[in-house]
């Protein structure tokens, strides 16, 4: 039997009757002083700032270390433990980065040895920054998509014309790569291509680490992991579309924009009777040997040391068979083209596109780093370390601004190569300079044999690799059974990002699943609590059977906030729970009161059996309503304000409220809206049990008196 109230000092009383006599009672007072909290701006931000300023050595050190994590792991590096599975890890990883990269350089409308450079340089650079020693940054497909559209747009714009042609070999207006005009250099297509996405990767980087000097990681928890699994598996619709062409041979433009997975798929089906036989050949063939040797892969991976690289053995017989068969010249088979060795010289981003391109490069850097992020702390938990997000927002910044200098594109963590990365043997990220040697080893070396590799072979190899996003459909009634809401919000997600455009979707993910979160405190569960025998637990009686309620006495839980979204909810719903609306009540017993004053008036003062029902001295079958507010982690000025009308409704039909399981805010937030008034220390407890036994000790007490 307790009662707590708060004022300059917190205190608890307890009272009550003890035994049938009403006079023995107890008082015992609990004080509960708060903490002083100091409030000075001045000495706060003097302290932050000599704390900010303040530079020493060690301070130098810690900063130095923080920003290049590679300085702390190195010295530490242990050869006989942790250098061959670093060096097994990262020669997979490179041998299958090499096909993936040509694949998605064709994805994002750029020459394949742009997607070798991005891949080398991406893998260097993170292993300097990067405090994940598991994830594998390179080209991930769903922003190669996002990027490619963007260049496609900008090429149109300047005027080159957008029918495919051999790579290298398409003059731009006014001229060929080499060509000049007012002493200014020209660009073929291909090559404005590249400068597009260079200037992309560098504005989606400088974001990327702007987000990191301000500390804005905490945008990340607006991509709740439905919301981007919907996104992606929407996005790999988009990237398999784009594919289509490839493995029929088409000569069709690409589309962007919204709705271009439709358009797509028109300009497919209007020109299907233009099919090339052979690539439509290459590409079945080309699916019956990669899809049952992944399916293989994963089901003795356990059993296997490594996963066996098949598409590196696909794309080597595929471009030995192009070579010997003459197939680009007796069947008109789209091929590479020339891939270069060596590295070409450094040129900076187009200044003058910025403004073109610098709202395309948001979602990008928000997907890129929330991507990584993600990836980063779950491989972390995994291996039991720990990562620095900020930091991951600076490494994978620095992983596009670096490499914008060297013909490179944007870059993120992907989830299938880190997954072959961790299950090969890598401790550290050296296995990341490893894969970087393999690339190396490529674009020195072995990239120009790659000429007559088909475009439709590294198309089949980009849709292949989308299995792990379409395998989602499966888990679609188990998401379902788990979270209905979260399935939703994926599926919106998925058709918002496949019908419409993958920015526009990932816009449309992020508001959809923040209106859920508004609704789910807009209408939260708020049911009925009864008695656990024998303890001094209360449940809700819509969840469990067998549990009691005490006479009189009416305990409501309120599941969420109470703020100025749900405030009519919440008294919407603890009236239909209770079963009386104190407004309706006063209201009828008014015009009951007139009723019966007009009939005196008239000398009819014997019809008072006209009188409604429930409207005498006992016109509802409890006293006192309980609210557990343990739910409730804040209240505003409304939310309290609503409070005080419940309070004063149900006080005017002879029903009283009390509050249990405040948490301190919401005990202060009342404090502050003068929730209290003299008199009444009854109104908060500890505990539901507390208040009930206060109630049904108060409501007998009055009996006595009476």
């Amino acid at each position: 039997m307790a009662a707590v109230t708060e004022t300059n000092n917190i205190h608890a009383v307890m009272e009550g009757p003890e035994g049938d006599d009403a006079k023995c009672s107890f008082h015992h007072r609990i004080f509960l002083e708060p903490q002083e909290k100091k409030r000075n701006v001045k000495d706060l931000l003097v302290k932050r700032a000599k704390k900010t300023c303040s530079c020493t050595p060690a301070k130098i050190k810690d900063c130095v270390l923080g920003f290049f994590p590679i300085l702390q792991w190195l010295p530490k590096y242990k050869l006989k433990e942790y250098l061959l599975g670093d060096i097994m890890s990262g020669v997979i990883v490179g041998v299958l980065l090499v096909p993936q990269s040509i694949a998605y350089s064709l994805l994002a409308g750029l020459e394949p040895i742009y997607g070798l450079y991005t891949s080398f340089f991406s893998c260097i650079i993170y292993c300097i920054f990067g405090t994940s020693r598991h994830i594998s940054v390179s080209i991930f497909g769903v922003v190669c998509l996002m990027l490619g559209q963007v260049v496609d747009r900008e090429v149109e714009r300047a005027g080159y014309d957008l029918q495919p042609a051999v790579l290298g070999a398409l003059p731009g207006p006014g001229g060929d790569r080499n060509s000049t005009r007012n002493g200014t250099e020209l660009c073929d297509k291909s090559c404005y291509a590249m400068t597009v996405a260079a200037t992309l990767t560098f504005i989606s980087g400088v974001y990327q680490v702007a987000m990191g000097f301000f500390q804005v990681g905490f945008v990340s928890v607006y991509l709740s992991d439905s919301l981007l699994s919907g996104f992606v598996t929407g996005a790999s619709f988009t990237v398999l579309t784009s594919q289509v062409k490839y493995l029929l041979g088409l000569d069709i433009p690409r589309s962007g924009g919204i709705g271009s997975l439709i358009t797509t798929w028109i300009n497919i089906f209007r020109n299907i009777h233009r099919t090339n036989i052979c690539d439509l050949i290459t590409s079945f063939l080309c699916f019956l040997v990669l899809v049952p040797a992944k399916e293989l892969n994963e089901h003795f991976k356990s059993k296997l040391k490594a996963p066996v690289p098949v598409e590196l053995f696909v794309v080597v017989a595929a471009t030995l068979a192009s070579h010997f068969g003459k197939l680009r010249e007796n069947y008109g088979s789209s091929i590479s083209g020339h891939i270069p060795t060596g590295f070409l010289p450094p040129r900076p981003p187009d200044w003058a596109l910025i403004p073109s391109v610098a709202l395309d490069a948001i979602p990008i850097a928000i997907i890129g780093f929330a991507i990584t992020v993600s990836l980063s702390e779950m491989f972390a938990k995994k291996h039991g370390y720990s990562v620095r997000a900020n930091q991951e927002m600076y490494a994978i910044g620095f992983c596009n601004i670096i490499p914008s200098f060297f013909h490179c594109f944007t870059t993120s963590a992907a989830l299938a190569k880190t997954l072959v990365k961790e299950s090969t043997g890598c401790r550290t990220q050296m296995s990341g300079l490893v894969t970087s040697l393999v690339i190396l080893l490529v674009l020195l070396v072995i990239a120009p044999l790659f000429y007559s590799l088909q475009k439709c072979v590294l198309a089949v190899i980009t849709i292949v690799s989308l299995r792990g996003a379409l395998r989602k459909f499966r888990d679609l009634p188990k998401m379902w059974h788990l979270s209905k809401v979260d399935t939703v919000i994926w599926g919106v997600t998925m058709v918002a990002t496949a019908l419409i455009s993958t920015e526009i979707g990932l816009l449309v993910g992020v508001c959809f699943s923040m209106l859920c979160v508004i609704f789910r405190t807009q209408r939260p569960e708020a049911p009925l609590l009864g008695w656990v025998a024998e303890s001094e637990t209360y449940e809700s009686l819509s969840a469990y059977k067998n549990l009691q309620t005490k006479p009189g006495v009416v305990v409501f839980r309120f599941e969420a906030p109470l703020y100025y979204i749900n405030k009519e909810c919440f008294k919407s719903t603890l009236y239909k729970q209770t079963g009386v609306d104190p407004v309706w009540v006063k209201a009828a017993k008014k015009k009951a009161a007139k009723r019966m004053l007009k009939e005196k008036e008239a000398g009819s003062g014997d019809k008072q059996s006209s009188i409604p029902m429930g409207l005498g001295s006992e016109p509802v079958g409890f006293h006192t309503i309980v609210i557990d507010c343990c739910a409730v982690q804040f209240l505003d000025t409304a939310g309290v304000r609503t409070l005080k009308e419940v309070c004063k409704d149900y006080g005017d039909i002879d029903v009283h409220v009390l509050l249990a399981q405040c948490n301190p805010s919401v005990r202060s937030s009342l404090l502050r809206g003068e929730f209290f008034k003299e008199g009444e220390d009854h109104l908060l407890f500890h505990s539901v049990h507390q208040a009930v036994d206060f109630a049904l000790g108060t409501q007998g007490h009055g009996a006595s008196k009476d």
